[in-house]
């Protein structure tokens, strides 16, 4: 984009009368292929008779190394300049920075990096390497601290050549930087850069940084360091404006009956007691329609089978036992541990229910462990299965095996480690990612592979059921979140936007939204139905490894590799929470089933809990879209517990159907 606009502008001053013969050779082969790109023979040939030249020229964006050249010639033909003027632009604005009032400091101060970051790419470019190291010398160190990663990166580009193979450099040439301020501080950086003179400053915050600007008084200084630190800066100012669906679904009315023994009968009668049909109150209760609820409609959803209908009615039973949890009721809990595999296990999962485990491991293998008396049974052969009355009401019952039952089993089909496991919400299908660029989804009735998914084309590093069956999500490598339906071989939505590796994914309660978290250090709320960006949250100084959406489908939890926890609000898009008392990077956050209590865990060997309650009680009287948001709430306020495993880290955590806390890790020896 880059390079055509700046052959455009000097197409543009041939046409109006500049002096094209002036041109040296470059510049006007860029030219000429530009025009020609854009159908544009007429223009092309009166520059041609004017200038002379008639040698042929290749298309520019045809593809191979014409268009790289192309690229090449007028990225120098833009970027050419003295090597000292960008220290000099550069102290200025640090200066600018550092001199403004407190309450614009911080908000101007946004800037430095960005600007910092292009200067040096540019004296790279323009074959400066001793310029630019000296440059990277002095000023990377003044950078933030969640920022002296990339810095770190950059030092290894010393020469053009280093630039088309960096995976950093390529991400911050091909996106925008965006720095939000408010009309003040925007004021005042016009002001300076027009009284100053500095063109290359001015060019360059032009051409790489999007200022989006806003009424109001300026952000505070805890707010900017809580939401600072993504690849492309402060999310745009329309994208977290989009109205969100964050309602849950109303439930279907199940009608069940449940037969219970009547107590009217009369003492000393022989005959036994009859069984009366007897409707169940809390399943035949009707639910409530949510106002920012989606339509049922909006997306399509598998109809509920009479056995899904018997599941919701025990979930909903056992609801009814359900411990209530707050800061004077913390949860119970269990801890899985994983002896003599510290360094094989790579992800766990437990089903909805809390009746299996499956993990995944660096051997290519998945195990699946059931955590009940009931083990693990395979469907009987075809003969057996011939001879089962179809119409009795434990045909499912009659189809499985006795005799096959186990405690575990492993499945083997994957070619690379396994990093993602998920169970389908009726407990018969098995998701599966690996490193081998491949999703697999299992039967946990036959134990068998069913379909092997190749969209991703490297390694895919998560992979999540939705909550209504049917959809399952991905993120890998490729830098994409991608959408399937088990039916499809091919992926239903490819969301793409994140400028790094998508490494978890998580789907919202009413199954209209997919949360995706990626190593550029953001998190991205996609919408099913439309496959548009709705939400980016940003505020992570790590890779994004855990998310979560809290029950009622309002907010979202993340943890990354900085080892904070950040709880946003979906209807808004602001930061309400950040907890950050972990030591090590977040490998997991849960809910509890009501909601009320937060857990994370990680790989600094503990569990924490927190008050959720506490942390969004500010954001339901917070007013939806306005532009300066409350200053979010910190950890040391709502922390309720912290436990510590012995040497394990969390890999899993996971609130069963009563509010007992489950979790599980391998121990390291």
């Amino acid at each position: 984009m880059e390079a055509a606009s700046t052959a455009a502008a000097a197409a543009a001053a041939v046409a109006s009368g500049g002096d094209a013969k002036g041109m040296d050779k470059n510049t006007l082969v860029a030219v000429l292929q530009f025009l020609n790109k854009n159908n544009l023979q007429g223009a092309e040939q009166a520059l041609r008779k004017e200038t002379g030249f008639f040698d042929a020229v290749s298309a520019a964006g045809s593809g191979g190394q014409a268009s790289s050249d192309v690229g090449t010639v007028l990225s120098v033909y833009k970027s050419e300049g003295d090597p000292d003027a960008y220290v000099s632009n550069y102290v200025s604005l640090k200066a600018f920075v550092e001199k403004s009032l407190d309450a614009y400091k911080y908000e101007l101060g946004q800037l430095l990096f960005p600007v910092f970051v292009h200067m040096y790419l540019e004296l790279v470019f323009n074959n400066h390497p001793a310029d630019a190291e000296a440059f990277l010398a002095r000023f990377g160190p003044d950078q933030e601290d969640f920022f002296q990663q990339d810095v770190q990166k950059l030092s290894h580009v010393t020469c053009p050549e280093h630039m088309q193979e960096n995976e950093l450099i390529q991400q911050f040439r091909s996106s925008a930087y965006t720095v939000r301020m408010c009309r003040d501080s925007h004021v005042l950086l016009k002001r300076h850069l027009s009284e100053k003179q500095h063109s290359l400053l001015l060019g360059l915050v032009q051409d790489h940084v999007v200022l989006d600007v806003f009424e109001g008084v300026p952000r505070s200084k805890q707010l900017i360091h809580l939401t600072a630190g993504a690849l492309e800066g402060d999310p745009g100012r329309q994208v977290n404006k989009t109205k969100m669906l964050f309602g849950l679904l109303r439930e279907p009315d199940i009608q069940l009956t449940v037969p219970v023994e009547e107590d009217d009968e009369p003492e000393g009668d022989d005959k036994p007691k009859k069984k009366k049909a007897k409707k169940d109150a809390l399943v035949s209760k009707k639910s409530k329609n949510d106002p920012n609820a989606p339509n049922p409609s909006r997306i399509p959803l598998a109809e509920l089978r009479d056995m899904d209908k018997r599941e919701k009615a025990k979930s909903l039973r056992e609801a009814m036992k359900r411990a209530t949890l707050g800061p004077d009721s913390l949860p119970s809990m269990c801890f899985y541990t994983f002896l003599n595999a510290a360094d094989n296990v790579s992800c766990v999962t437990l089903c909805e229910d809390s009746s299996m485990m499956a993990v995944g491991f660096s051997s290519s293998t998945v195990r699946v462990w059931s955590l009940i008396p009931q083990k693990l049974r395979a469907m009987k052969s075809a003969d057996e299965l011939a001879d089962i009355d179809k119409d009795a009401d434990d045909v499912l019952v009659r189809m499985m095996d006795e005799r096959s039952a186990e405690q575990s089993r492993t499945l083997a089909g994957h070619s690379g480690p396994v990093h993602g496991v998920s169970f389908s919400p009726d407990r018969t299908l098995l998701l599966t990612c690996s490193e081998d660029g491949t999703i697999r989804l299992w039967s946990l009735q036959t134990w068998s592979c069913l379909v092997c998914y190749k969209g991703h084309v490297f390694p895919v590093w998560d992979v999540r059921f939705s909550p209504h069956g049917h959809y399952f999500a991905s993120g890998g490598h490729d830098r994409t979140a991608r959408l399937w339906a088990t039916d499809h071989h091919q992926p239903l939505r490819i969301f793409a936007g994140h400028l790094a590796d998508v490494d978890v994914v998580e789907f919202h309660p009413n199954s209209n939204y997919v949360a995706s978290g990626s190593s550029d250090r953001s998190v991205r709320v996609w919408d099913v139905s439309t496959g548009s960006c709705v939400r980016v949250l940003t505020g992570h100084k790590g890779v994004v490894y855990a998310a979560a959406f809290s029950p009622d489908g309002r907010f979202l939890v993340s943890g990354g590799a900085d080892g904070a926890v950040l709880c946003w609000d979906l209807a808004s898009g602001h930061l309400t929470a950040a907890l950050c008392q972990h030591t090590d990077t977040v490998c997991c956050v849960q809910f509890s089933r009501d909601g009320a209590v937060l857990a994370s865990g990680g790989m600094d060997d503990c569990i924490k809990l927190w008050d959720f309650q506490k942390a969004t009680e500010d954001s339901l009287a917070e007013e939806v879209g306005a532009a300066q948001p409350a200053d979010a709430k910190v950890g040391a306020e709502l922390a309720l517990a912290s436990f510590a495993t012995k040497h394990t880290p969390v890999l899993v955590l996971h609130f069963t159907r009563r509010n007992l806390l489950l979790a599980a890790g391998p121990l390291q020896t």
